[in-house]
């Protein structure tokens, strides 16, 4: 406008108007410092820095008067631009927006600065996390860390990242879970130790899974799975009201309750609920047989415990919207839970399964070493049949167990998938800062 400039500057707080005037900038008969470093050297995506006064303009809008401008830092590459207008039914139209996926999580630094949504959700992720750890800390858990390499991966049915020491002479492993040292924990005398970790997996990558991903495990000493379930739905009820002041939350075309209680099925219960076929008796031949009916795939490698949690994931999963306890699973799907105290082929463990995924596992923890032993076994025996999923035997682990374990429940909570929910995100990806993606193709000119 003549010797007047609008800009509008953006930090991490928001947006506020600019109104730059030649005559305020430089006064005086020299206007160069104006025309040269405002009206041609300064660009969309350029970080300065201003002086000068607040006032609002005839329309109403606050603005800042500069009296001083500093290039701070010059951006040499220009940021996507934003485009807006309002459409003849007075909606706001979008145009040229940043909004490629791929571009996206490779350029995290770009999609923070143009998609202010995006820091909202990072902001919604921490806040969770700390939700979390107030309800636990208040709970008398300690937080806790323990290793990340570690000589034998176990905790859970993953195939692990292997890597090597050289000072040492022996191969390691990126942690699958930290379970089993936090359950040393305990045996050391702790009565509740809790960690928020990175964990490994060498596994499918979807909108669902990351190679690399956060969880919460938590091990409280003379409880069990029963009480555990409680102070879930306390939990995640709090983590509702900390973020929106409500238990209801918008997940895609659901709206998603987590006001206490929730409901609860047996996993036998559910397939049979969703299915109409009662499991609970079947062999893995018949198992295998079910399976082929109900059109689940199977692998050779799996045996009877995978193959009834294949049934469960394709038929039931994808039906349970709303946060809903899976309980009482078979005991050969749990090689490090307690056996059931009233039916012994079943394990004390409930998984919570909200918006068709699991986000979170538990169960009342196996603290006999001889059955332990027994399970390792097992898992070894799977292994030898091909499946990579499968545990090793960790000696040092039985040999902390045979000290003594006081009887304990742990819990393990999905903390993207949990931050997924929350924030109405559609993919993993969308709520971790840097997920793993493909190498960039490299563009070669001719």
């Amino acid at each position: 406008m003549g010797s007047a400039s609008f800009a509008e500057l953006q930090d991490e707080g928001g947006r506020i108007q600019l109104y730059v005037c030649r005559d305020s900038l430089c006064p005086g008969e020299d206007k160069t410092h104006y025309n040269t470093v405002f009206k041609r050297l300064i660009d969309i995506g350029d970080i300065i820095g201003v002086e000068g006064f607040v006032f609002t303009t005839e329309v109403g809008v606050i603005s800042i008067h500069v009296t001083a401008l500093t290039l701070l830092t010059k951006s040499l590459k220009p940021l996507p631009m934003v485009k807006e207008k309002l459409s003849q039914q007075g909606e706001k139209q979008v145009y040229d927006a940043f909004t490629d996926p791929e571009q996206r999580y490779r350029q995290r630094y770009v999609d923070l600065i143009v998609n202010p949504s995006v820091r909202e959700t990072f902001k919604k992720r921490t806040a969770l996390v700390n939700s979390i750890r107030a309800y636990l800390n208040d709970k008398g858990c300690l937080e806790v860390e323990t290793p990340i390499l570690q000589p034998i991966y176990g905790g859970a049915a993953a195939r692990p990242f292997k890597t090597y020491h050289h000072t040492l002479d022996t191969p390691l492993y990126l942690r699958i879970a930290n379970e089993l040292y936090l359950k040393r924990l305990i045996v050391g005398g702790y009565e509740g130790v809790y960690e928020f970790a990175k964990d490994f997996r060498n596994e499918g990558m979807s909108r669902f899974h990351n190679p690399e991903f956060t969880q919460v495990e938590v091990y409280i000493a003379y409880k069990d799975y029963l009480w555990m379930m409680d102070r879930v739905e306390e939990m995640i009820e709090k983590v509702a009201l900390d973020l929106y002041d409500t238990t209801e939350v918008q997940v895609g075309t659901h709206k998603i309750n987590f006001q206490r209680p929730w409901k609860r099925f047996t996993m036998f219960e559910a397939i049979q609920h969703f299915t109409g076929i009662d499991a609970r008796h079947m062999d893995e031949a018949l198992l295998r047989e079910t399976a082929k009916k109900l059109a689940v795939p199977l692998e050779d490698t799996m045996g009877k415990g995978k193959i009834i949690d294949e049934i469960f994931g394709t038929t039931c999963e994808p039906n349970l919207i709303q946060p809903t306890f899976i309980m009482d699973y078979p005991i050969e799907m749990s090689p490090l839970a307690k056996q059931h105290r009233e039916h012994p082929r079943l394990a004390e463990r409930f998984e919570v399964i909200c918006n068709g995924k699991e986000i979170c596992n538990a169960f009342s923890e196996l603290n006999d070493p001889i059955d332990q032993q027994k399970r390792f076994e097992e898992q070894l025996a799977l292994g030898k049949r091909g499946d990579e999923e499968a545990m090793l035997l960790d000696e040092d682990f039985l040999r902390a167990l045979a000290y003594g374990m006081p009887p304990t429940v742990g819990l393990g909570i999905g903390i993207d998938r949990l931050t997924m929910i929350m924030t109405n995100s559609p993919s993993i990806q969308e709520v971790i800062f840097f997920p793993q993606m493909k190498p960039e193709k490299k563009k070669y000119k001719n």
